[in-house]
């Protein structure tokens, strides 16, 4: 296409007719303006998308961390956004509606073949939906693509992967990730410990739980890139978020404690005939301590969901491996937690897999 084809060119061209500008003022012209048009254009910054897991400290974590790592990697200026996946109807990421940017990133989340993926980081042992996505992801393995399910949190195995093979160390996140391998693997002192949630950083964590939506990400992500986890997690917008919902994670241990039953070594808490929108973590430890695992069922407003872990304070052995139990039904997770998802008007086919899971567990 001519340069009077384009849209600049019409202009200059209206221009050139009104004033008789001749040709070689007309080269003189056209020359500074396209220079211009190139410095505006290296000024443009790129748009990245940065899908992770929503309603986790962790993928906020990582996102945090992936942030700092890819803002050292790349010389060019960028503008970040970032979207909450989750394993719910209404919150699975299509990705052709999601990767849209100039980069593309999906965090602690399962792979997708889409060719407009360009970062993928993910720890779960279940993060291949099926056998011809994990085949795309070994074809195409490259320094841009890690799987590694030996840690514990996706935001270590970020903030590792940008140091070797990158040589990009990130000293002062390192805190931040910390809190993110002990809350994913679960390494409190004790269940209490755990629910008590006095630390602030356990009160960004509960914010994280209740309100870990696209909006929250991209309001507290980039907070977390910049300056310190406990800084943030002190600010006076997030602990009056943290007060509002420490009062319903109160409320709910009380109603665990209610729906609680124990078979054995396995404890089903069953609390769909009320309305909770996030299931608590190691309540049925901290109430049944020498229990081995857990099968929680909450109902809210767009899904029913059945939350499965072992005891990590338990003096039993673990004998199973819950995310693949998981995978079968249709969610996923890890060795010792893991998690199902179906719509919320099926409680009933819910209650049947949560019985199902208790009854493998406690054989």
């Amino acid at each position: 296409m001519g340069w009077k084809q384009t849209s600049i060119g019409r202009h200059l061209a209206i221009i050139y007719a009104r004033f008789r500008i001749g040709s070689s003022q007309r080269a003189v012209i056209i020359l500074s303006t396209t220079i211009q048009m190139h410095k505006v254009n290296e000024r443009r910054a790129k748009r990245v998308v940065v899908a992770t897991h929503g309603h986790c400290f962790d993928g906020a974590a990582s996102a945090a961390v992936f942030t700092r790592f890819l803002q050292s990697f790349c010389a060019e200026p960028l503008e970040f956004s970032y979207v909450a996946c989750g394993y719910s109807p209404q919150s699975r990421c299509d990705p052709n509606v999601l990767l849209t940017g100039d980069i593309n990133a999906i965090l602690d989340y399962r792979y997708t073949p889409h060719p407009n993926l360009h970062w993928y980081f993910d720890h779960h042992p279940t993060a291949f939906s099926t056998d011809e996505d994990r085949a795309h992801f070994l074809q195409h393995q490259n320094h841009r693509r890690f799987h590694d399910t030996s840690y514990g949190s996706c935001a270590k195995l970020v903030f590792d992967i940008a140091a070797q093979p990158f040589g990009i160390d990130l000293p002062e996140l390192a805190p931040l990730v910390s809190w993110a391998d002990r809350i994913d693997t679960a390494t409190f002192e004790s269940a209490e410990q755990a629910i008590a949630r006095e630390h602030p950083v356990l009160q960004l964590m509960t914010v994280l739980e209740h309100a870990g939506h696209s909006t929250t990400l991209n309001q507290l992500i980039p907070r977390l890139a910049a300056n310190p986890i406990e800084q943030v997690a002190s600010e006076p917008a997030v602990r009056r978020s943290a007060k509002r919902f420490l009062r319903y994670h109160r409320e709910f241990v009380k109603a665990v404690r209610r729906n609680c039953l124990s078979f054995d070594t396995v404890v089903l808490a069953d609390l769909s005939s009320e309305l909770h929108e996030v299931a608590g973590k190691f309540v049925t430890y901290a109430l049944f301590p020498r229990s081995v695992y857990s099968v929680m069922l909450t109902r809210g407003r767009h899904h029913t969901k059945i939350s499965v872990g072992y005891n990590p304070w338990s003096p039993f052995p673990r004998r199973h491996h819950i995310g693949m139990i998981c995978t079968r039904y249709g969610g996923g997770g890890h060795a010792t937690v893991g998690a199902i998802a179906h719509p919320a008007s099926c409680v009933d086919q819910a209650k049947t897999v949560a019985r199902q899971i208790v009854a493998e567990l406690a054989s």
